[in-house]
């Protein structure tokens, strides 16, 4: 047998410990060959939309390559410390450190080969249901058909091989043997049991609740001011947190014995103390990275509604138009009839209102402000289905307008309006609505008080269309040619400005997405990593356990707990930390982002919970056929 076929047979036989290694980098391969494909494709060249989305494509393939080598080199380290029994025996038959590099590079470089053609074809097979996909995400308005992507083959190939190569000779370059001895009794020798510091306990309770509070209380600008501060609280205090908050937990949990000796969990108890010092770090990097996951898709889905949803907020009308009383008649004259024949050629049925809106400077403010009479506002509130108003004679009201939550000192809005002419209004009811889209708060008079008005500072011929029934398509159509020939100044097309964000919008959300999945899919393997190193061990000790009388179902129970911990520990801090988060980006837009980030975290929250169940079901089988 050569030499290489020894690395070979090294590699088959050890399936277990590489499986989660070779998967997780097939699956970075796969993405990064995805985004190739994307970056390549004919469709998406030429265009001003989607030049940006081959950027970003190519930004994040970046990001992914980035990210796999520091993957990769931590799934190598993981997988040296937990083979320094196995370098022992291999050194006492004979063989020198130079030959275990050897052995360790070539066997890297093999899985390396393989996942990269691994992920190469797993790209293929999927490509033609992933572009399927994306037509409808990105919104380029053209098909991606499937095409062969020989130049991105051949990028994936090169750039991982390049990948691959360097990490096995970094690795093998710093591979240090140590002395014989300890390596053949590695994965005997106790670590010894962690010990807390008070001190540092409390302080990452301080650290934690300091961060949380700021997030939580800042409003506004002010988020962007405390965000970087509050990062770095919470990550030192996330170290803390599993560092030295855990371990005086589970010691305080030992020293109750009516807890510590209770069925079985003495056994669990005095597993995770002796094991917190090696799961503490990787606690914390699945828990940052599972943050990062959370907080990348959660916001970028937040913006895009936010977007979204204040557009739709400040134009509740299907199509809107506004010229200037001073301005030529003709020309709004004409830009009414195109709509009107548009909106026909279409066949897109609507309720149409028209209106003058006259404006005046009140209290000597510098701003005008909008002084509507109260038939206009209810004939224009019945086209969007809006309450109306009723007022009493003498009687005023106050409209906010009904956008992002919106919150204004009712106290000031309640004081007597004086005009110029000497007459006095008391505003007495205050109204949150849409009906004219107006950023600023006006008021609306009954018909009488109107007429009894000096004559308005400004006036606005006030145009709304709304359509009957769901004919979004041709809404849309009609919205970008009124855009493009009236002008988007004089006229709101709220369905085509929607449409034209998410096109927009898509391709970043897209990429985000995908670099979230490749976050958290390295966040499990990382899990993974954690599970398995120590597998051979626990092997030994349930055997050893069950000889002194542990059943089935008592191993369920103790497995289940302990994988439960290890996988649900970091993910529970990474949740709340995304939901802070999340909480934060909704008061800086001052929007209610409640229903995205539940949506996100618990997606997240369901994929964990079903690669439990998978590891779990494996890992447990191995235990089993080991007693």
């Amino acid at each position: 047998m050569t030499f290489r076929q020894f690395a070979f047979n090294n590699v088959t036989r050890n399936k277990r410990l590489y499986a989660a290694y070779f998967l997780s980098s097939m699956f970075m391969v796969m993405v990064f060959f995805t985004f190739a494909i994307f970056a390549f494709h004919p469709a998406l060249n030429g265009e001003a939309v989607n030049s940006k989305a081959t950027f970003g494509l190519n930004i994040a393939s970046g990001i992914i390559y980035v990210f796999s080598f520091f993957f990769v080199l931590y799934s190598m380290s993981t997988f040296l410390q937990s083979r320094k029994k196995e370098f022992g025996l291999l050194m006492m038959l004979g063989m020198s450190t130079r030959q275990i590099r050897s052995m360790v590079f070539c066997e890297n470089m093999l899985i390396g080969f393989f996942a990269t053609i691994g992920g190469i074809g797993l790209g293929l097979v999927f490509a033609k249901g992933i572009l399927l996909t994306a037509e409808n995400v990105l919104i380029i308005g053209t098909e991606l058909n499937f095409y062969v992507p020989l130049k991105a083959i051949i990028l994936t190939f090169v750039s991982f091989t390049i990948l691959f190569l360097f990490i096995s000779f970094v690795v093998s370059f710093v591979l240090r043997s140590g002395k014989l001895i300890n390596l053949i009794k590695g994965d005997k020798k106790s670590k010894g049991e962690p010990k807390a510091s008070v001190f540092l306990t409390i302080t990452a309770t301080a650290l934690l609740g300091i961060g949380y509070f700021f997030a939580l209380i800042a409003k506004g600008t002010l988020v962007f001011v405390v965000m970087l501060p509050v990062i770095i609280v919470v990550i030192i205090g996330t170290y803390l947190l599993f560092t030295q908050l855990s371990v005086y937990v589970i010691r305080s949990i030992k020293n109750r014995d009516s807890i510590f000796w209770r069925k079985t969990n003495m056994l669990l108890f005095a597993d995770l103390s002796f094991r917190m010092k090696d799961n503490a770090r990787t606690f914390f990097m699945v828990a940052i990275i599972s943050t990062v996951a959370f907080c990348a898709i959660g916001s970028l889905y937040g913006l895009q509604s936010v977007t979204t949803g204040s557009t739709k907020a400040q134009n509740p009308y299907t199509l809107t138009y506004t010229a200037e009383k001073d301005k030529s008649k003709d020309k709004e004259e004409k830009d009414i009839a195109f709509i009107d024949d548009q909106l026909g050629s279409k066949q897109i049925e609507t309720v149409k209102a028209q209106a003058i809106l006259s404006y005046y400077r009140i209290n000597d403010q510098k701003s005008l402000t909008l002084i509507a009479k109260q038939s206009d506002y209810n004939r224009f509130a019945s086209v969007i289905g809006a309450g109306k108003i009723n007022l009493q004679d003498g009687q005023s009201a106050v409209v906010h307008f009904e956008r992002l939550g919106n919150n204004r000192d009712d106290k000031q809005l309640k004081q007597p309006i004086k005009l110029q002419s000497g007459i006095t209004l008391q505003p007495t009811t205050i109204v949150r609505s849409r009906v004219f889209t107006e950023i600023y708060d006006y008021y609306v008079v009954k018909d009488d008080a109107y007429e009894q008005l000096p004559n308005a500072i400004e006036q606005k011929r006030f145009h709304v269309w709304q359509a009957k029934g769901s004919q979004q398509q041709a809404v849309i159509q009609a919205g970008e040619i009124l855009s493009k020939q009236v002008g988007r100044h004089e006229l709101a097309a709220v369905d085509y400005e929607v449409y034209d964000l998410n096109r927009t919008y898509g391709p970043v959300l897209f990429i985000g997405l995908f670099i979230g999945i490749v976050f958290f899919v390295s966040a499990g393997s990382f899990l993974y990593f954690r599970l398995y190193t120590d597998l051979d061990d626990d092997k030994h000790k349930f055997k050893a356990i069950a000889k002194m009388g542990l059943t089935e179902t008592e191993l369920k129970k103790v497995l289940n707990r302990q994988t439960a911990i290890l996988f649900f520990a970091p993910i529970v801090v990474a949740l709340i930390h995304g939901g802070v988060a999340l909480t934060a980006l909704s008061h800086m837009f001052n929007y209610n982002l409640f229903t995205e980030s539940a949506s996100v975290l618990c997606v997240f929250a369901a994929i964990q919970v079903v690669y439990f169940f998978i590891v779990r079901f494996f890992y447990t089988k191995q235990i089993k056929a080991a007693i």
